[in-house]
C-alpha cells in the first residue's frame, strides 16, 4: 500500500508543480515595426520607390493618351497602312504599360518583404533576449497569433521599441518633400 502511495505521489507532484502558470506575453510586432527608427526608415525607402513608379507610370499613360488622341485626330486623314501602323503603337504601348506595372508590383512586393526580412532579422532577437531576461516561457505575436484576448499587463510592446530603437540607433528618417 505505501508503494502505491509513493508512486501516485511521485506521479501526481512532477503534474502539480508544471501546472502552476507559465508567464506569458504578447507583442504587437507590426507596431514595433510601424513606430521604430528602422521600421520608419524601411517604410520612407519603399515609399520613396513607389514615388518614382508612379512618376514612370504617367510617362507611360501619357504616352498612351498621346497615340490615342493621334489616332482620333488623325483617323481620316492617315491611309489605311498608317492607322494600322499606329494602331499597333497604341497597342504595343498598352501591352508595354500592363507589363512595367507587374514589374512594378513584383519589385515593390519584394523590396518590402527584403525590408521586413531585414527587420525581423533584427527584431525577434531582441524579443528572445527580453523574454529570457523578463521570464516569460511564451511570448505571441499580438494580432497574428490568433489571440483573442490579452491584458495589457502582459503585452511588452513598448519595451521592445524601447530596446529595438536603442540597439539599431538610427537617425531619425527624413521626410520626402
Amino acid at each position: 500500500m505505501k508503494r502505491i502511495t509513493v508512486l501516485v505521489l511521485a506521479l501526481i507532484l512532477p503534474a502539480l508543480a508544471a501546472a502552476q502558470s507559465p508567464k506569458i506575453g504578447v507583442i504587437d510586432v507590426e507596431r514595433v515595426v510601424s513606430e521604430s527608427s528602422a521600421g520608419k526608415e524601411s517604410f520612407l525607402k519603399l515609399k520613396r520607390i513607389q514615388e518614382k513608379k508612379v512618376e514612370e507610370a504617367k510617362a507611360y499613360e501619357k504616352n498612351i493618351l498621346d497615340i490615342q488622341k493621334q489616332l482620333e485626330e488623325q483617323k481620316f486623314i492617315l491611309s489605311e497602312q498608317k492607322m494600322k501602323e499606329l494602331q499597333k503603337k497604341f497597342e504595343d504601348s498598352q501591352i508595354t504599360y500592363k507589363r512595367f506595372k507587374d514589374d512594378t508590383e513584383r519589385e515593390l512586393k519584394e523590396v518590402r518583404d527584403e525590408e521586413l526580412k531585414k527587420l525581423e532579422d533584427k527584431i525577434f532577437p531582441i524579443i528572445n533576449q527580453t523574454g529570457k531576461e523578463m521570464g516569460f516561457a511564451l511570448l505571441f505575436n499580438k494580432f497574428n497569433s490568433g489571440l483573442v484576448y490579452a491584458d495589457d499587463a502582459s503585452d511588452i510592446t513598448d519595451e521592445i521599441l524601447k530596446r529595438f530603437n536603442s540597439q539599431v540607433n538610427l537617425p531619425a528618417p527624413k521626410t520626402s518633400k
